[in-house]
């Protein structure tokens, strides 16, 4: 990655989104920028307009914590475009941070990591490092994201199924809102990781073969992606609405626990239960997998028979 052209299009594109009237200053009538100037960029973080140039034109090495806040501040960074300007500014440093070892071509899970995922029986969860890739599931994880166990190639991208799959427009409702969400966790993970190979690998494939993805890549947000509600259309069990949470894995730096949860008692936990059901039966039988309506069907009998 060239770091001093990161940083000059990060600077830029968040100096765009500011305007005058949101941080206190006159909005004009013959202002020939989107957002702010360099000048008031540099007064509002205490800086001089030559320094601030020289930082939006790559040359951020050296930018002293107190510096880099400032102009957080000053560009109205959110927290992860806080941090993401800190790691555009650590990869630019002559002591920059190690890099990452981890290759998802030959890392595999624990054994005590895999019997975590099984114990989780009520919803999909699943191990990602930043690139995107699924390195482990349990069970429900990999019926809920089946079609993107289709795809060849290992292992299983959710990057990739986003935006050269088909399925994928089925499968999101709002599939404009989860290609953007996919390319800024790549976008921060690129700022975390700027050595990785395998990641830029994946970017230029990307960036090759979707219009759509090198259109929102340029946009050069980031985001941390920890927790909210998502809207998927499976095509066994049909539509659900599923909270999720992402948790860091402390022994795994760099990797994310991805646990998705239905409202208790909700129409999508029913279908949570239905794709239960498939999967076990899918499982065990894989050369013809039941449909939906056989599942009901049985469910409905046991009941009767108990009753």
């Amino acid at each position: 990655m060239d770091n001093r052209s990161e940083v000059r299009e990060f600077l830029t594109t968040r100096r765009d989104k500011v305007a005058p009237g949101e941080v206190g200053l006159p909005v004009g009538t013959n202002r020939r920028v989107k957002g702010l100037r360099r000048s008031e960029v540099a007064a509002l973080a205490g800086v001089s307009v030559e320094y601030y140039t020289r930082l939006e034109r790559g040359a951020i090495s050296g930018a002293s914590p107190a510096v880099l806040d400032s102009l957080a501040r000053a560009l109205r960074l959110d927290e992860a475009e806080r941090a993401h300007l800190f790691d555009l500014a650590h990869a630019a440093s002559p002591i920059a941070r190690p890099r990452r070892k981890r290759s998802p071509k030959c890392w595999t899970p624990h054994p005590s990591l895999q019997w975590s995922l099984d114990a989780i029986v009520a919803g999909p969860a699943f191990v990602r490092n930043g690139r995107m890739d699924m390195l482990a599931a349990n069970a429900l994880g990999r019926a809920f994201y089946k079609d993107v166990y289709d795809m060849p190639g290992e292992p299983p991208n959710i990057a990739r199924f986003t935006f050269l799959d088909e399925r994928a427009g089925h499968f999101y409702p709002d599939w404009a809102a989860f290609a953007e969400i996919t390319v800024s966790i790549l976008r921060t993970e690129a700022g975390r990781d700027p050595h990785n190979k395998d990641l830029h690998d994946l970017i230029g494939e990307l960036g090759t073969r979707s219009q759509e993805f090198r259109r929102l890549w340029g946009a050069h947000d980031v985001r941390h992606h920890g927790t909210g509600f998502k809207t998927f259309h499976h095509s066994v069990v049909g539509e659900m609405t599923l909270a999720y949470e992402g948790l860091e894995l402390e022994s795994e730096p760099g990797l994310t626990l991805t646990i998705y949860a239905a409202e208790p008692g909700s129409p999508s936990a029913e279908r949570m239960q239905l794709l239960a059901s498939w999967a076990a039966s899918n499982e065990r039988e894989p050369s013809a997998p039941p449909s939906v309506s056989s599942i009901m069907s049985a469910e409905g009998e046991g009941a009767a028979r108990e009753r």
